[in-house]
């Protein structure tokens, strides 16, 4: 695939770096930096966990449970902070350019799952035309269980209230919890088959090694359910 994610994103940085202020810029450099720098990984959803059943709010409406999504083979998950996030609104439709065309062809679903509530998340699904589901993780009840959630630290928050708002405010959650990006495939036995997690949120998952790993799991022998 020609198209690099994490070149766009770098791109985004860099425009940071001409245009913004110093004050505002270290912040957010210091926040990204002290999360890989503490990233508890171990704690890290990993390959080869098995997933208990969770429920997913379409931003269209209904929901998603994980043994619908999984049904017929692996589904993909990608998780990000939020509809307005500027890094997400450039990783989630290159996700809808680069592996939903991919997934579809091959039966599997690719879900973008967001904490923030659906009323406002579904905005981030009409401003690119999405066709991927896009889904709110009520509470960040499934991020939490996979491990992911960060705070914002306190010059984050102190810089948010500043400008008269609070991630919380933005979400709908009330909370300053967001997930680190995350992409999970997993397998009809209801297994992480591949997880990758990024503390920093300018760095990410490009397309093909999420496909190589959808295609590993396709070749595999179909798990017998009544004993898995």
């Amino acid at each position: 695939m020609s198209e690099s994610l994490n070149q766009l994103l770098a791109d985004l940085h860099a425009e940071r770096v001409r245009s913004w202020d110093p004050a505002p810029l270290n912040v957010n450099i210091e926040q990204r930096q002290r999360l890989v720098d503490e990233a508890p990984r171990r704690r890290f959803v990993q390959a080869g966990d098995t997933l208990n059943p969770f429920t997913l709010l379409d931003v269209e409406g209904g929901e998603l449970h994980l043994d619908h999504l999984v049904s017929q083979g692996p589904a993909v998950l990608v998780f990000f902070r939020f509809a307005g996030c500027p890094a997400c609104n450039i990783a989630i439709p290159y996700y809808e350019r680069n592996l939903q065309p991919q997934l579809l062809a091959r039966g599997v679903p690719l879900v973008a799952v967001s904490p923030q509530v659906p009323e406002r998340l579904i905005e981030i699904k009409h401003k690119h035309g999405l066709t991927l589901y896009v889904a709110s993780d009520p509470n960040n009840d499934l991020g939490r269980r996979l491990g992911i959630l960060y705070q914002f630290d306190e010059a984050s928050r102190q810089a948010a209230q500043a400008k008269g708002s609070s991630i919380g405010a933005t979400t709908g959650t009330g909370t300053w919890e967001l997930p680190q990006p995350t992409v999970l495939v997993i397998g009809r036995d209801r297994r992480v088959h591949f997880a990758s997690v990024s503390p920093d949120w300018l760095v990410r998952t490009e397309a093909q090694p999420i496909l190589d790993a959808v295609d590993a799991l396709l070749v595999q022998p179909l798990p017998n359910r009544a004993t898995a």
